[in-house]
């Protein structure tokens, strides 16, 4: 194994996938000679030639148009958006055109497209680049939606959306991409979309989250067994679409109790929606009401004041506190 940031294992794994499958493309904003503004895709082009790994005008909705021609005649593109706050651009694409590719033809036709995108605070970006966008996709029946929160499963995990015949959107948190170094494996696996990852084990509380939040959360299990002794079972989601609820009732069975944090604002998204699926599938083991904590419904802040925007370890304290006394 080799120790890996996640941009590295990431780069890796579309190494991986573009020497397995010589239908693989990867294209976006600068990310043949130039590698990408976080040199992603560094080296790629040269690895595997111009026609592979390309350069396209700075237009996100001809991105989107493109990746899904592509995926009709065959290919299996890797289109990169290069900040997330600019999704918006590529929303026709994604929601009325690659989604709904396998209803509309009978299932002749399919989409294998992986939207790879970076977004996220905490590293004090210009506006509109750090937002958490993921909760626009949920509603999208047809698309899955990943976020890693660490090299490994962020290299097994795109493996895995490469290989998809469906359109998977691939978030990469901005914060993680070099303040992470793990073990990876050099040669290719893959991690399956649609699982969770109990990361922390613990009988009191279960905390649900992803991305960046994972190691926010892992900080306030720590803080919270020493001021207190409680033990927190941390679950990563991964896939934030589909939602892997057994993992979370099974958990819930254990815990009786459960809190959901998030970096987006906090209504509607993904605490909502898994909280919604708690209550139907594990409602009966719970001993209070499950908490969200995210941040409050504004626009996302200037970097100025953005610390004190996102959710801290205090915040999930303060909610694990909350929950255990209710």
């Amino acid at each position: 194994m080799a120790q890996m940031t996640m941009i590295q294992a990431i780069r890796d794994a579309m190494r991986v996938e573009l020497e397995r499958d010589p239908e693989t493309l990867v294209f976006g904003e600068d990310v043949g000679k130039n590698g990408g503004v976080f040199r992603a895709t560094e080296g790629l082009q040269e690895m595997y030639g111009e026609e592979r790994v390309f350069d396209t005008p700075l237009a996100e909705s001809g991105i989107g148009g493109l990746a899904v021609g592509l995926g009709l005649q065959g290919y299996r593109p890797i289109a990169e958006i290069q900040f997330f706050g600019f999704v918006l651009e590529v929303m026709d694409s994604i929601v009325n055109q690659a989604s709904r590719m396998r209803f509309r033809s009978g299932g002749r036709f399919h989409s294998p497209i992986t939207f790879r995108s970076p977004f996220g605070g905490g590293v004090k970006t210009p506006e509109n680049h750090a937002d958490s966008f993921e909760g626009y996709m949920l509603q999208t029946p047809g698309v899955k939606v990943v976020i890693p929160s660490n090299p490994y499963d962020a290299k097994g995990l795109l493996s895995s959306a490469i290989r998809d015949n469906d359109p998977v959107i691939f978030l990469e948190h901005l914060k993680l991409y070099r303040s992470i170094r793990t073990e990876v494996p050099e040669e290719a696996y893959t991690i399956p979309l649609g699982q969770a990852n109990v990361v922390r084990e613990g009988g009191d509380v279960t905390i649900v989250t992803y991305g960046a939040m994972v190691h926010v959360s892992l900080q306030a299990a720590d803080e919270i067994l020493k001021m207190k002794g409680i033990k927190a079972e941390v679950i990563d989601l991964r896939t934030i679409s589909p939602i892997d609820i057994e993992t979370i009732a099974a958990s819930i069975q254990k815990t009786n109790r459960a809190i959901v944090v998030q970096e987006a604002q906090r209504t509607s998204g993904v605490a909502a929606e898994v909280i919604a699926q708690i209550n139907e599938k594990a409602l009966l083991h719970l001993e209070a009401p499950v908490i969200r904590v995210a941040p409050p419904d504004t626009v996302y802040p200037f970097a100025a004041v953005e610390d004190e925007w996102l959710p801290t370890p205090s915040f999930v304290v303060d909610a694990i506190i909350q929950v255990l006394e209710f």
